[in-house]
C-alpha cells in the first residue's frame, strides 16, 4: 500500500478518534444509562453506542468498500470478503468509564489481508494520542515511542490481570516478573510501546477489537506482538479472535514464550 494512502488512512483515524473522545466525555463521570450485553460480554453504555454510531458512519462513508468489525455492532460475514476491514472498539474499558477512571479508550485500526496496516488509540480523558502505520514510527502526542529493550524476565514489568500468573499458564515456572494492572487492553499495548512497561500477557481468548491497534503500535515501537503460544497475530478472521496476546521486548518475548511452552530459553 503506498505510503500516501497510509498516511491518509491513518489521518482518517486519528480524526476519528478524536470526535469519539468528544462524544465519549460528554458522558463522562455523568452517570451514563448501562445495559449488561449478557453471555459474560460485560457492561455497554449509551456512551459506546454513540460513540459506535458515529464510528461507523464517519468511517464507512470515508471508506465504503472497507469491511467493519465492531464490538457494538452484529457482526457480518460480509467483511471476510473485503480486502481491507475497519476493526473498532468504541470503548476499551467500559467498566472503567462507568467507575469515572481516566483510562479508557477508542481503539480503531485497518486490517489488509489479515495485518494491520494503521492504527490511533485515543485516551481523551488524558488527552494521549497513540497511532501508528506499517511503516511509520509509533507515536504518542506527535512524539516517537520506543518499546523497552529489556532482556531478562527477572524484575520484568508486566500488564496483566491476575489470573495470568497462576501456574497453570507457566508450566516452567511462574516468571518472577512484576505486575500490573489498567483496565483497557489498548492501553496497556500503548504503554509497552512507550517503554513504560517491558510486556503485557493475556491468555484467555483476546476480542480482535481489543489489541488490533495496540499491537500494530506496540510493534512500529520495537516490541514483538503474538498470540498467547507465540504464532503470529492475523486479524479479520472468521472467528475474531486471538488465542490470548503477549507484547514484549524482542528477547524478553521469547523468553517469556518459552516459559509458557515449559521451555528453557537460554537467556
Amino acid at each position: 500500500m503506498p505510503v500516501h494512502d497510509l498516511n491518509a488512512d491513518l489521518d482518517l483515524l486519528v480524526d476519528a478518534a478524536h470526535e469519539a473522545g468528544a462524544i465519549a466525555l460528554r458522558y463522562f463521570k455523568r452517570d451514563p444509562q448501562t445495559w449488561d450485553k449478557g453471555d459474560g460480554a460485560g457492561p455497554v453504555t449509551e456512551a459506546d453506542l454513540a460513540v459506535n454510531t458515529m464510528l461507523g458512519t464517519h468511517l464507512r462513508k470515508a471508506r465504503p468498500n472497507y469491511g467493519w468489525l465492531s464490538e457494538e455492532t452484529p457482526d457480518s460475514a460480509d467483511r471476510l470478503a473485503t480486502k481491507r476491514c475497519f476493526i473498532i472498539d468504541p470503548i476499551d474499558g467500559t467498566r472503567a468509564f462507568i467507575d469515572g477512571q481516566d483510562s479508557f479508550a477508542h481503539s480503531l485500526a485497518i486490517a489488509e489481508d489479515g495485518v494491520v496496516i494503521a492504527a490511533a488509540v485515543f485516551l481523551p480523558a488524558k488527552n494521549r494520542m497513540y497511532c501508528a502505520h506499517a511503516t511509520s514510527e509509533a507515536r504518542m502526542n506527535g512524539t516517537a515511542m520506543r518499546a523497552s529493550a529489556r532482556f531478562d524476565v527477572a524484575g520484568a514489568t508486566v500488564l496483566t490481570s491476575k489470573p495470568n500468573m497462576a501456574l497453570n499458564h507457566w508450566p516452567g515456572g511462574v516468571p518472577d516478573m512484576s505486575r500490573h494492572f489498567r483496565p483497557s487492553l489498548a492501553y496497556r499495548l500503548c504503554l509497552v510501546a512507550e517503554g513504560r512497561f517491558d510486556a503485557m500477557l493475556a491468555f484467555r481468548p483476546t476480542w480482535e477489537w481489543d489489541i488490533a491497534a495496540g499491537s500494530l503500535i506496540a510493534a512500529r515501537a520495537g516490541a514483538v506482538a503474538s498470540d498467547g503460544a507465540g504464532a503470529g497475530l492475523r486479524f479479520n478472521r472468521p472467528d475474531p479472535r486471538s488465542d490470548g496476546v503477549i507484547v514484549a521486548a524482542p528477547a524478553l518475548h521469547s523468553t517469556l514464550v518459552a516459559r509458557r511452552q515449559g521451555r528453557d530459553s537460554g537467556i
